[in-house]
């Protein structure tokens, strides 16, 4: 049984364009997915390139020709991961309860609410568009401060947003500035725009066990660190929790094979990104230009003698919430202060 507080799945979220990783594992996501009994009953396009600016407004052909990451929407509609897990779990048999929130669970299960606290924001627009599909992403504090901003065009339907880790109290700024960006380097038409936001929530979790209960995806902490791409370990997570209970396997143990690794090399990635600066990050986008992207990204994402050395250093740097020190809540509108954190 799933019991679900909201009418229907995939609320946070309004149809927006993101990436399932496939760098992070030696296996497609797809067939890790399959593997586990998961059918892909959702959009998945798989994106091989795409090109990467600097903050000098330089560009960088990356990609191969393994894909990427594959582009899904979220949300409630058909055709999101979302409702395509939703219309996998049915088909199954499942029982799913909408509007029932759980204050106590009576019994063992899986708790996955997702994050609490706002490390990280996107905020920017969805919208129309006559322009040919196309994937860019820019690296440039002034559009995205410690992170970076993005522009995802598919089937005639766009997502653009600016992905920050701080100045979140200037969310507004930085979207004006990343349309502006956009309709230079790529001259972006956007017809019918319509704003968003979300948020995402990075630390380095101790246990994945509340109360008896499993916890799975950004509740537990396990999010990428680096670029917030954490849908395939919330993913993963959930399957763990499914063999712990059917398999009789302890969570703990297994989370902690499977995931603790990248989550302690994502903590020492971001410290490296946030030291290196943006002249480091134009280095780092030429050398990822310059041969297989792919193959270089599963090796920045694997433990290494250099983020081993730094993740102590990281750890105690993050070992707290991030809290954004710009937003004082004082007649906010940033997409912090809109989910009610």
């Amino acid at each position: 049984m799933v019991r679900e507080w909201h009418d229907t799945v995939g609320t946070r979220f309004h149809s927006d364009f993101q990436g399932l990783e496939n760098w992070s594992d030696r296996r497609d996501v797809l067939d890790e997915l399959r593997e586990a009994g998961v059918e892909t009953h959702f959009m998945t396009h798989p994106v091989r390139e795409g090109i990467a600016f600097d903050a000098w407004g330089e560009s960088h052909l990356i990609g191969n020709d393994r894909p990427l990451y594959y582009l899904v929407h979220r949300g409630s509609t058909a055709g999101s991961l979302d409702h395509g897990l939703l219309e996998q779990a049915l088909d199954l048999g499942v029982e799913v309860r909408f509007g029932d929130r759980v204050r106590e669970p009576a019994q063992q299960g899986v708790l996955a609410i997702g994050p609490r606290i706002a490390d990280a924001i996107a905020a920017g627009y969805l919208f129309e568009t006559d322009m040919p599909d196309g994937n860019w992403v820019a690296f440039n504090n002034a559009l995205a401060p410690l992170g970076y901003a993005y522009l995802l065009i598919h089937d005639g339907r766009g997502t653009l947003a600016s992905c920050m880790f701080t100045g979140f109290k200037r969310q507004a700024d930085y979207v004006a500035r990343t349309v502006e960006f956009f309709s230079e380097k790529v001259g972006l038409r956007m017809r019918d725009p319509r704003p968003f936001g979300g948020f995402a929530n990075f630390r380095l979790p101790r246990t994945a066990v509340q109360g008896g209960h499993l916890v799975v995806g950004e509740q537990a902490g396990f999010q990428d660190a680096l670029a917030g791409f954490g849908m395939r370990y919330a993913l993963r997570s959930g399957i763990l929790a499914a063999r712990s209970l059917i398999e009789a396997q302890d969570y703990t143990q297994l989370w902690r094979n499977e995931l603790l690794p990248l989550l302690r090399t994502g903590a020492a990635n971001r410290f490296i990104f946030n030291t290196l600066g943006e002249r480091g990050w134009r280095w780092a986008l030429r050398g990822l230009s310059r041969s297989d992207t792919a193959t270089k990204l599963f090796r920045l994402y694997q433990p290494s003698l250099l983020t081993r050395l730094v993740f102590p250093i990281a750890y105690w740097k993050y070992r707290a919430p991030l809290r954004d020190p710009s937003c004082d809540h004082v007649a906010c509108g940033c997409v912090w202060c809109q989910h009610g954190v």
